[in-house]
């Protein structure tokens, strides 16, 4: 497979002409300040009055239609009402002007023809112009004029001004550039909106045990378990272990609950009467409002809840009167934990669920989506590639969505956002989608561009990154660039002592420490905090649709990849270059291959040992030069995704199918044969490593556990004889021999191993052992 030519992916420092040019160096000076100036034309229409009847029934149907140029824009129509109100902007893009009069025609609907009832002129060379945080324009009652230019019955109120997308009617306008759209539900899935996360919470049920059940066959031992349901959760106890009447437990089931509390926890106690029958002894609904909620780790009160038999009776379900059992619980909503919906090595929020637990932001975040170059088409209307991009922003419980730009390649967005950051060891996330619910469809899925992580850490204070990122997106036949976004970013810090301090904290909160939950309790929750944050997200006006949620969220990250694997190894193998190299150096200096660099470490091993108290101040200093060194080559631009780390410019096709291959698989049974025993290999040989080590760990153990009685007796008298003669013998003198001994000339070496090794590696380990 070719490897694409990795300038095309990198990323570009830019100059683009911010917040209108008002630049004080790094600094901005204006609140709208990471966006280019976008000049508009709005238009207010607020309502009207005694407006003249048209239809032979003496009503009128009104509606108004605001024209410019070629660009018609109209309001919705009232029914037989001669006083409408209305309360609609629409926007017109300055550049796009090509008109010299604006028009505001006040119309009668019909069916066959709209009637003409007045209408008002502006020449726009007359608009004011309006500049936040100025007041908005106050509107104003225009007498309606006919064709002829002549007085007509019925008044008009209106504003109309220029401004800029900083305008507060900005994000309800409707927009020129959406003119071919029609439809009410169409218009709003293109306007900005900002969302907010539900507020998630750790449920906690710690089973403890119940009493008095009454199973429907009292000869046999029941085998009860506990079941409960929150809303799509569902998750069981084991059986348990006592098996009577009064079975225990203490088991802890984990949920996530989200506010507002709509849905109860359902607790069945069932009886496995069969492998595939099971009887249920007794339920209980528990309204989660009135649950616990606990901030510390404190243990919380245990409570018993009362079980309803219930039988089925004529296909209904009826309450028994008698009532005989209980079950024991501890309940609450856990406070102190982070509900991750992210992975942790990108989260955007490490916050705890509970709002008194947490400490005051150390700065803002604030992020200016200008603009994308050279985006590819994304469907096909008319015969035409098209795109209609809009861009989505998440850090921590606020998300962002950008206007919808119509049928562009290159379209301007130029809207700036701001974040409260309590953390900086946290990522932004920006996504670039293509919109496919503006010509109906509803079961269509906006298509992915490409997304961009952004980590605060990496970015310094106060100072203004304009970049252009590339928008990269693996498909199964190979990594593609579709297109640039440029954006302006600053994260403004304030107060450094804070953010410093946070480096000395914990990344989660505490709880995630005192009380842990396992690595599969956290799979298994994350699952379901993104399926609600998906579920509540796609119930919002207008919608942000699951595949944007799933996409921004990672949701699919944790499946298997074979390339995702290669560039891990790769990764470690980075890491450990570093350990390799200082290896290979001190090997060279060990063979005397630079004699004179030789000399000087013995020289300083001399030093070392006979001062021994200056031995960490050494090593701190030398870590404290090499860091001023590298000061030089410190990353100026904040990182972006990287195709060569990534391994996704040289991937396998077959890999990538394999990747995008669905789970449970839905590939022919070669295919999956075939890669089932490519994975077969791959994991022998981890296999093999992995017993190496652990054979290297046996012959360590060996040494004194009398396996092999003529090696441990040897290493037993070794030891003795070592004991005497290091206490015997002052400690810098071993040290300088034994420091010497290893530096030792090649002439004094052998090619052999040495007699520890040999000993070592006659050692037994439990191989042999081993079926």
């Amino acid at each position: 497979m070719q490897r694409p030519p990795s300038e095309d992916f990198a990323l570009k420092e830019t100059k683009p002409h911010l917040g209108g040019g008002r630049i004080s160096g790094d600094k901005l000076t204006s609140t709208y300040d990471l966006v280019e100036q976008m000049q508009y034309l709005y238009v207010r229409v607020v309502k009207a009055k005694d407006l003249p009847a048209k239809d032979v029934t003496g009503s009128c149907d009104p509606y108004v239609e605001v024209r410019l140029g070629n660009y018609r824009g109209a309001t919705r129509h009232f029914e037989k009402k001669t006083n409408p109100e209305w309360n609609q902007v629409f926007a017109f893009s300055k550049d796009r002007i090509q008109a010299t009069v604006l028009e505001v025609i006040v119309k009668d609907k019909d069916v066959v023809k709209d009637d003409l009832i007045g209408r008002v002129s502006f020449d726009l060379n007359e608009v004011p112009k309006r500049v936040p945080p100025d007041s908005p324009l106050a509107p104003q009652w225009y007498r309606l004029e006919d064709h002829r230019a002549n007085k007509a019955r019925g008044e008009l109120m209106l504003a109309v001004w220029m401004g800029t997308q900083a305008d507060e009617a900005f994000p309800e306008a409707w927009h020129s550039d959406a003119a071919t759209i029609s439809g009410a539900d169409s218009l709003s899935n293109m306007r900005s909106k900002v969302y907010l996360s539900p507020k998630l919470w750790y449920l906690r049920v710690n089973v403890i045990e119940a009493q008095d059940l009454i199973p429907s066959d009292k000869g046999r031992y029941p085998e009860v378990y506990v079941k409960a349901i929150l809303g799509n959760q569902a998750l069981r106890t084991r059986v348990s272990p006592s098996r009577s009447i009064n079975p225990m437990w203490n088991e802890d089931l984990m949920f996530v609950a989200s506010e507002p509390f709509e849905e109860p926890l359902i607790l069945s106690v069932e009886d496995r009467i069969a492998p595939n029958k099971d009887e249920v002894l007794g339920r209980c609904a528990i309204p989660l409002q009135y649950v616990h909620r606990r901030y510390d780790h404190k243990p919380v009160n245990t409570s018993w809840h009362n079980l309803e038999k219930h039988v089925i009776v004529e296909g209904e379900k009826k309450k028994e009167i008698k009532f005989a059992s209980r079950i024991h619980m501890r309940i609450c909503l856990e406070g102190g934990y982070h509900v991750l919906d992210e992975s942790t090595h990108y989260s955007s929020d490490l916050r705890p669920t509970a709002k008194p637990l947490w400490k005051s932001s150390i700065g803002v975040l604030e992020v200016g989506i200008l603009n994308a170059q050279g985006l590819m088409p994304m469907k096909t209307k008319d015969g035409r590639g098209t795109t209609d991009a809009y861009c989505v922003a998440k850090y921590g419980q606020k998300w962002v969505r950008t206007r919808t730009i119509i049928d562009s390649f290159t379209p301007k967005w130029n809207e700036q956002y701001t974040w409260e950051v309590y953390d900086p060891c946290t990522v932004i996330t920006i996504g670039v989608f293509d919109n496919c619910h503006l010509h109906g469809g509803e079961k269509a899925r906006d298509a992915r561009i490409g997304k961009v992580r952004i980590r605060l850490s990496t970015l310094e204070t106060d100072r203004v990154y304009t970049h252009s990122y590339p928008l990269l997106v693996l498909h199964p036949n190979g990594v593609k660039k579709m297109g640039e976004i440029h954006m302006a970013v600053r994260f403004t810090c304030s107060s450094l002592l804070n953010m410093m301090h946070m480096y000395s904290q914990p990344l989660l909160p505490k709880m995630h420490y005192i009380h842990p939950l396992t690595v599969s309790q956290l799979d298994s929750l994350r699952h379901q905090a993104t399926q609600i944050v998906s579920m509540r997200l796609s119930r919002a006006e207008p919608p942000l649709r699951n595949e944007v949620v799933e996409y921004m969220l990672d949701v699919g990250s944790h499946m298997w990849s074979m390339r995702r694997s290669k560039a891990n190894f790769f990764r470690i193998m980075n890491v450990l270059g570093g350990i390799i190299a200082v290896g290979k150096w001190f090997d060279q200096i060990c063979n005397w291959k630079n004699p004179i660099t030789t000399v000087l470490i013995h020289i300083l091993f001399i030093i070392l040992v006979m001062y021994p108290e200056l031995i960490l101040p050494t090593i701190f200093l030398y870590l404290f030069l090499i860091g001023v060194w590298y000061y030089r080559w410190r990353p100026r631009h904040p990182p972006h995704m990287d195709t060569r780390l990534s391994h996704a410019d040289s991937a396998h096709p077959d890999e990538l199918d394999e990747e995008f291959d669905t789970f449970p698989t839905s590939r022919p049974s070669d295919i999956v044969r075939m890669r089932y025993d490519r994975l077969r290999s791959i994991a022998g040989r981890i296999q093999t490593v992995v017993g190496d080590l652990a054979t290297q760990g046996e012959r360590l153990q060996s040494l004194l556990s009398w396996r092999d009685p003529r090696a441990t007796a040897l290493f037993v008298l070794f030891c003795l004889i070592a004991a005497i003669i290091l206490y015997v013998t002052p400690f810098q003198v071993v040290a300088l021999l034994t420091g010497f001994y290893v530096l030792r000339h090649p002439r004094f070496r052998h090619k052999l191993p040495s007699v520890p090794l040999n000993f070592f590696r006659r050692l037994p380990a439990r191989t042999d052992c081993m079926l």
